[in-house]
């Protein structure tokens, strides 16, 4: 039986998702939901999740609601290679943390940066104050410390929190300017010998 994913891929959790299950060759019917259009509280969809929520995954007649729990789902099921989440205690628990910490102090606010309509410019730096502490915080400790937000190797947690930061980048904040800058240092002129 193959899995039926219920996305929109206008949605950071959605698009994350979606790229597990193509990076791991896991195959699925995709059953586009647009949220913009209020697919997602129409009857036909509220059969497959009352709750009325994207992303959900069927499973034969078994429900999984919420991107965690579905891409730790499709992880075990499908048996996806040990880095998504690694199975040694520590190292998945880490991936834990970082996934619950990134909903709260990165998802929640950063949907709010990006709704599908325009944010006005004091509405918009509002919402960014609330996210700075959690980007400050993954610039100045973690990824200075390590490539990775959980482990030494890419994890679920480090594709949700692209997926959410980049809807940032959408709305202009320049999230990889320390990157950018790194690797001008580490390469003049950006790897190009001349102009």
């Amino acid at each position: 039986m193959v899995l039926e994913l219920f996305l929109d891929l206008y949605s950071p959790p959605c698009c994350a998702i979606y790229i597990f299950t193509r990076k791991n060759s896991i195959p699925f019917e995709m059953h586009p939901v647009e949220l913009a259009q209020g697919e997602h509280l129409k009857p036909k969809f509220l059969k497959v999740n009352p709750l009325g929520k994207v992303p959900a995954l069927m499973d034969g007649d078994f429900l999984v609601a919420e991107s965690m729990a579905i891409l730790l789902y499709l992880s075990h099921k499908c048996q996806a290679e040990a880095h998504w989440y690694p199975p040694e205690l520590q190292a998945h628990t880490r991936v834990d943390e970082y996934l619950v910490w990134q909903h709260m102090a990165i998802q929640l606010p950063a949907t709010n940066v990006y709704l599908c309509k325009p944010v006005d410019a004091v509405q918009l730096e509002q919402l960014l104050g609330k996210l700075t502490p959690a980007l400050q915080h993954l610039d100045q400790e973690v990824l200075a410390a390590r490539p990775f937000l959980a482990t030494e190797q890419v994890s679920l947690e480090d594709l949700m929190a692209f997926m959410e930061l980049m809807q940032l980048t959408a709305v202009g904040c320049d999230l990889f300017l320390r990157l950018a800058l790194a690797c001008c240092v580490a390469s003049p002129c950006g790897g190009h010998s001349g102009p």
